[in-house]
């Protein structure tokens, strides 16, 4: 589901309206009443509820005046506040203002502090309060009378439900420019937009609500400018395909995993199990001879190789052999997945460089694999038949472009954007709402995924899982999106059985096959025939 800034939305209704003929008022009708059923989903019956609707004079407050109508003629009890002069409103919004005193609703002016201080009272007395001030035109910190009032909802622990984006917030900014509303509920109109889905302004919006108002998909999808989008269940559970009755393992891939040093098997464990829990066909952990042993006896699923180590001394501690690429390559069949505990020693950093440089197949790099290029990130590029895809955490991220992991999170999706161009890469940056970046500039946010997954492993197993798709989609983009979103629901379910303080990795990769159960469904289907 494709993400909006301000501009494209004004270019969509654009559209909508001059190029499709959907009236403009016929839009604001349909707005107004989708804020209504999703007030009437979420918060139940509302007979029993006084509701205050706070309006500005642009199109938001239109809406705002469609929803008190709405309300008023479902036998809600509404009051209404227009935050400025009624000769203000132009436009569909004067249309809906003046039904509205048509039908003898009394709209309250709310011109100065003064007037605001005289009848918050009123305000606060009722158990909901539709922000309908600002929409996504916002551009300035609010101040003056707005800051007030902004305040005052704020701070009265009032059930707040916003129209688009809680006023105060800026659609073109995922920081907020100033104080902004904080809603419990936010139903955004015809498409999401930024900073109700990534933090620090998702904060603010509390649970999101997409209404379709009747701006037609394409319009949508053929807008120019940034092409963000967020993974919704119904696009993922399109990549998952049913399997055919005469299919074999080679059928859904062979992955090498290039894993794991003294003190770190677990990583090298916890990514063959990502992979295999994901449905790749065969997998063989490559590993240091000396700990071959250890990560063959985690897991009998799995195939392992022991690759020579120098000696180490003098300082060094002792690395996998460079020499061993070649034999690393006649192994790799279909994907390589490289990095997670291999260490930074000297002649292992030499080896990872080594074996990107010359690896022809798909590759994923993860944790130590990308430590290897910290200085030297265009080693990664991607190339002609050859698609890389890294997994850095902002950690990782800061080294790879040499700035702080602060100014990383400040800036997160440009720096993945940015950096996906650049090198050619397929950009998966790791943390609350998981980035992916693409070479073509697009970015897919994930929402799935709880505080519970920040735990060691869990980003060895999302390494195991994307190499598990990639080796059976053959298709990069789709492979990172599919193995992020399962991830980040499985991390949902795991969290839902051990909480976000108990669960671990391996609780994580457990729920793996319940998270494709839920997405396709299948689950229920199997409930049923066992009734």
């Amino acid at each position: 589901m494709r993400v909006l800034n301000s501009a494209q939305m004004r270019e969509a209704d654009r559209r909508t309206i001059g190029e499709i003929g959907i009236p403009s008022l016929v839009l604001m009708e349909n707005a107004g009443r989708q804020v209504v059923a999703a007030m009437e989903a979420m918060h139940g019956e509302l007979l029993e509820r006084q509701v205050a609707v706070l309006c500005g004079h642009g199109n938001n407050g239109g809406d705002g005046f469609v929803v008190a109508r709405t309300l008023m003629q479902r036998g809600v009890s509404v009051s209404v506040f227009l935050m400025g002069r009624v000769a203000d409103v132009r436009g569909d919004a004067r249309i809906n203002l003046e039904i509205l005193g048509r039908l003898g609703v009394t709209v309250v002016e709310i011109g100065d502090s003064q007037a605001w201080e005289l009848h918050f009272s009123e305000v606060r007395d009722c158990s909901i309060i539709v922000d309908a001030i600002f929409g996504t035109g916002l551009n300035a910190p609010v101040s003056g009378l707005i800051e007030s009032v902004i305040a005052d909802v704020n701070a009265a622990g009032i059930t707040v439900v916003s129209i688009d984006v809680p006023s105060g917030l800026s659609a073109d900014a995922v920081e907020p420019i100033g104080e902004s509303i904080e809603a419990d509920t936010t139903v955004t109109l015809g498409a999401p937009k930024l900073p109700l889905v990534l933090p620090p302004g998702e904060t603010r919006a509390g649970d999101i609500v997409i209404a379709d108002i009747g701006i037609p998909a394409d319009v949508i999808e053929s807008l120019e400018g940034p092409r963000i989008a967020l993974l919704t269940r119904s696009g993922m559970r399109e990549l998952v395909t049913p399997r055919v009755p005469e299919s074999h393992k080679g059928d859904y891939g062979r992955v090498l995993i290039v894993a794991g040093s003294r003190g770190k098997t677990g990583a090298a464990h916890l990514a063959a199990v990502g992979a295999l829990r994901s449905g790749a066909g065969l997998v063989t952990v490559a590993t240091p001879a000396g700990c071959q042993p250890v990560v063959a006896a985690m897991g009998p699923e799995y195939m392992t190789e022991g690759l020579g180590e120098t000696a180490g001394g003098s300082g060094e501690p002792a690395g996998i052999d460079p020499d061993d690429v070649e034999r690393v390559l006649e192994m790799a069949r279909d994907v390589i997945a490289l990095g997670p505990g291999l260490g930074q020693a000297p002649a292992t950093q030499h080896f990872i460089t080594a074996l990107v440089d010359r690896a022809s197949m798909p590759l994923v790099i993860d944790a130590d694999g990308l430590n290897a290029f910290s200085g030297n990130p265009d080693r990664l590029a991607g190339r002609e038949g050859r698609d890389v895809i890294i997994t850095p955490h902002p950690g990782e991220m800061a080294r790879l472009v040499g700035m702080s992991t602060d100014e990383v999170q400040a800036s997160r999706l440009e720096i993945a954007r940015n950096f996906a161009v650049a090198h050619r890469v397929y950009v998966v940056l790791k943390g609350h709402r998981t980035l992916i970046a693409t070479p073509d500039e697009r970015v897919f946010i994930n929402p799935t995924g709880n505080p519970g997954m920040a735990t060691g492993g869990t980003g060895d197993v999302l390494t195991g899982m994307i190499a598990a798709w990639l080796a059976q989609l053959l298709d990069a983009e789709a492979a990172c999106k599919i193995a992020v979103y399962l991830h980040g629901m499985a991390g949902d379910l795991a969290e839902a059985d051990e909480g976000e303080v108990s669960m671990t990795s391996a609780d994580l990769a457990g729920h793996i096959g319940d998270a494709i159960l839920e997405l396709t469904a299948r689950r229920k289907v199997v409930e049923r025939n066992n009734e």
